[in-house]
């Protein structure tokens, strides 16, 4: 299935955040705070930074692995995310074992998806649409396109909340396929079976290895 393909391939852009999208012709000017803006503006030097330096980072994952942390991974909101995945298996789970877990998925995703960042080096790959509608507090997609290699397109769409932080991105849904219930799908029953302590652990170890 094709959609299952450009998951794989571009789940990666959840953690990167759409640093190369490129604002159609059509839209306004956003806001500097709104989620089209937070994207193209704070993720510009991102872009910037790897491709001026693509010979270290593709000679040093963990300096790339790092740079991703410190600059991407702030603008999502891994801890709503962490919550949605556990689904009814978080329910009654103390905060800092939603923290830990949260902790755990982010490490995993960065380190598994950060060397996308080395292979996106043209601003034509990803293009955003319109807003559609007014902005919602508690759910603002963020529409995109990405071109494939074959000249089609896939549609991207992220959704961001309004945190007392600002505008977070919490889930990306490529072709209709969602993030976060792909690794619900996945996490949720092993948490019932076994316990968020066991799947904390394996997630860090890197035993657990989850589908894409």
């Amino acid at each position: 299935m094709k959609a299952k393909k450009i998951f794989c391939q571009f789940v990666k852009i959840w953690l990167l955040a759409c640093m190369v999208l490129v604002l159609t012709n059509a839209m306004a000017t956003p806001a500097e705070d709104e989620p089209v803006s937070l994207i193209v503006n704070g993720m510009t030097n991102l872009f910037k930074e790897v491709n001026d330096n693509l010979a270290k980072y593709e000679s040093d994952p963990e300096a790339l692995q790092a740079l991703v942390m410190r600059d991407l991974v702030p603008m999502l909101d891994s801890n709503y995310s962490a919550r949605l995945i556990l689904g009814r298996a978080g329910r009654g789970v103390p905060p800092e074992k939603i923290q830990a877990f949260s902790d755990a998925m982010v490490n995993m995703l960065v380190s598994r998806y950060s060397e996308g960042l080395l292979q996106l080096h043209s601003t034509e790959m990803v293009k955003v649409l319109p807003q559609k509608g007014e902005l919602n507090d508690k759910l603002t997609r963020v529409r995109s396109r990405v071109v494939l290699p074959d000249g089609g397109e896939a549609p991207i769409d992220y959704a961001f909340h309004k945190t007392p932080e600002g505008w977070k991105a919490f889930d990306v849904i490529v072709e209709g396929i969602s993030y976060v219930t792909t690794y619900r799908n996945q996490i949720m029953p092993d948490v019932q079976a076994n316990g968020i302590d066991s799947v904390i652990k394996r997630l860090t170890s890197g035993e657990l290895e989850l589908a894409e």
